[in-house]
């Protein structure tokens, strides 16, 4: 009896520890079948083995046949069909991935409430390129992370044996699923700030167990590279492009890794960007030092991702035309293996700013967009934000048709949930579905969300799914509305600082360059009669910008130095319009916060008083950012701060 009863005991310890609701399962939360579902398939590779088993193990409805058919819609599509007669379903594709994504949108579909007993979709992704830029460090601290340690314990890896610790191959396994579920096939795994001991012996043969697993997710492993790494690693004194022994050392190494890692995707370039070595530093172009990494890479088809955000190398000119001015003559003179990997905006991933120009000034040369998973100035993973409406509205201006990736900086880490912030995965989820496909709205994105990681109960799914669309339009209330930007503290880019200048700083650092606040108004004077930098905007949104009275309002400080009593369009002056987005974000964080506390009898305990937790860091730092900011902006405009 007592045998028994610890048994028993024991038994519903496993289970709890099993499902503990730390967040760790992330949206891959479907119920497990008590009887194994008939699932079939002649291919027999290790992805199409994995779309079994996932189907095997999670699926609830009738026989599914994975068909493996070259007639089949595109090189990672697939199309699912329904036979009316006894309900049984086909996944079809032209390969194992194709089969794989099949398997996921089945059970998508599923968990998310969908109806399953008539099917007939067939997928392909929007862009070729769909991956994850993560900013680790050999350390394993992450530049901008919020979610703690970096996911790759390098020390639980041995590259000589081709094995990882067994904690940690359960840990990338969930990391595998989560990004096939959402269609990612790429992941640069180190920072763009890039160590060159990245490219030594030691972590190639590391890099190489995770390509191994990645692969059968149909995941390609990039690597960051620091530019001087011939120096560093290879002992030369020098890294010029054009030198003969530079380009040898390139080739060696990138032969060297291919034999490692055959599929490898390519590497990732920050160069002569905020202190990063380049091209530059030998007199030579971007085109010059990406050609030569292309030339090696080429053989084994390999890319160069070469990442056009930057700065500093044009004294004087506004910082959000200096991508243009770097890059616009080099179009058309980067080998075919290149591409140029562009930031959303002009400025660097703020809660809001208009679309960058650098896509409407390159024609020639394949892009990537970057956009920031990680919430860098939107909260950091203290804040619920959820980022797809930014993404929607930077898609709204530039076609995802001209792009062939759009780059994802990750949110991920080593603490249980992930992310930091339960909400926070919502980032990561929706990142991955609008790279697939760029045309789902940001509430559908949502509702699959919510439904796959929490409940379906309208109770909850409604106000929480409001909740998450109206995140972040608060977010930019409360920390910088109507085009204001970068008045961050420094360093952490935590809270407000708009009285910031530091002298030890460039000056495109600091707060006081980028509101420009005096006695006669606020903003930064973009136009025509200011820097220009709406010359570098295609027809008609040069002129729209350039018109204070048809420039948005949401980007009007962006654009224009207006006046404290200018008349806004609701007939309010700036001033008040400023206090009033102030005060709006604000109260929107307190409602989100009460709307949280009602959702108690619909989510377990332990996310309920973390997700708690956070919001009211959140209520907190919205009234710092509005308090700060109206103060200071104050003694500038000396009128009375309106509630």
């Amino acid at each position: 009896m007592k045998k028994t009863f610890l048994t028993a005991l024991l038994m519903a310890a496993i289970t709890c520890v099993a499902y503990a609701e730390d967040g760790s399962r992330l949206w891959l939360r479907s119920q497990r079948n008590s009887d194994l579902c008939e699932i079939t398939t002649k291919d027999k590779s290790n992805t199409a083995k994995i779309a079994t088993r996932e189907l095997a193990t999670y699926w609830h409805g009738k026989p599914v046949s994975l068909i493996k058919d070259k007639t089949a819609t595109g090189e990672e599509g697939f199309e699912i069909t329904t036979d009316k007669s006894n309900g049984h379903i086909t996944i079809k594709a032209k390969n194992s991935c194709g089969l794989l994504y099949g398997a996921y949108e089945l059970l998508r579909l599923q968990d998310s409430g969908m109806p399953v007993d008539n099917i007939n979709i067939k997928e392909n992704p929007a862009v070729k390129y769909r991956i994850l830029n993560h900013w680790d460090n050999l350390d394993r601290s992450v530049e901008r992370g919020y979610a703690g340690l970096s996911i790759w314990k390098w020390d639980e890896i041995n590259g000589d044996k081709g094995t990882m610790s067994l904690a940690l191959k359960e840990r990338l396994t969930t990391y595998c699923r989560a990004n096939a579920s959402i269609g990612i096939n790429g992941s640069v795994i180190n920072n763009v700030n890039a160590s060159p001991k990245m490219l030594n012996t030691l972590y190639i043969k590391k890099v190489k167990v995770l390509a191994d697993m990645f692969r059968d997710y149909g995941i390609k492993v990039y690597l960051s590279v620091n530019f001087a790494s011939p120096m560093a690693e290879g002992g030369l004194k020098t890294a010029d492009p054009l030198n003969e022994g530079v380009r040898t050392w390139w080739k060696n190494k990138v032969n060297e890794i291919y034999k490692e890692i055959p599929d490898f995707g390519g590497f990732l370039v920050k160069a002569n960007s905020e202190g990063q070595p380049g091209p530059g530093d030998y007199h030579r172009t971007h085109a010059e030092g990406a050609n030569m990494l292309a030339e090696a890479l080429a053989p084994h088809g390999g890319l160069v991702i070469w990442r056009s955000f930057v700065y500093g190398n044009h004294e004087g000119e506004d910082r959000v035309m200096q991508a243009v001015t770097e890059f616009e003559d080099l179009d058309g003179k980067f080998n075919s293996n290149v591409i140029l990997q562009t930031k959303n905006g002009p400025l660097d991933f703020q809660p809001r700013e208009p679309y960058a120009p650098l896509f409407d000034q390159i024609k020639h040369t394949p892009m990537m967009a970057e956009l920031q998973i990680t919430q860098e100035y939107l909260g950091q993973s203290r804040h619920l934000v959820y980022l797809a409406p930014m993404w929607k509205e930077f898609f709204s201006f530039v076609n995802p048709k001209q792009l062939i990736g759009i780059a994802g900086v990750a949110n991920t880490g080593d603490d249980a949930n992930w992310c930091g912030h339960h909400f926070s995965q919502a980032n990561w989820y929706a990142f991955g579905r609008l790279a697939w496909d760029p045309t789902l709205s940001s509430e559908q994105i949502a509702d699959e969300w919510l439904k796959q990681t929490f409940t379906h109960d309208t109770a909850f799914i409604n106000p929480m799914k409001e909740v998450m669309m109206s995140s972040r339009e608060a977010c930019v209330d409360y920390m910088m509305p109507l085009g204001l930007h970068h008045i961050f503290k420094a360093d952490h880019h935590y809270g407000p600082e708009p009285q910031g200048f530091y002298p030890k700083y460039p000056i495109e650092w600091c707060p006081v360059y980028y509101h420009k606040a005096d006695s006669t108004g606020i903003g930064f004077d973009r136009t025509m009669n200011g820097t220009k930098a709406v010359s570098q905007y295609r027809h008609p949104f040069d002129s729209i910008y350039n018109d204070i009275n048809t420039c948005p309002e949401e980007y009007l400080l962006w654009f224009h130095h207006v006046s404290w009593n200018h008349k806004m369009k609701d007939g309010t002056t700036l001033w008040q319009s400023l206090c009033a987005h102030y005060n709006r974000g604000v109260a929107e964080a307190k409602r989100f916060a009460e709307t949280w506390s009602k959702m108690e009898p619909y989510v377990d305990r332990q996310r309920f008083m973390e997700v708690s937790q956070r919001m009211a860091e959140q209520v907190e730092n919205a009234e710092e950012w509005r308090d700060t900011c109206l103060k200071y902006f104050q003694t500038f405009s000396r009128q009375e701060i309106t509630k």
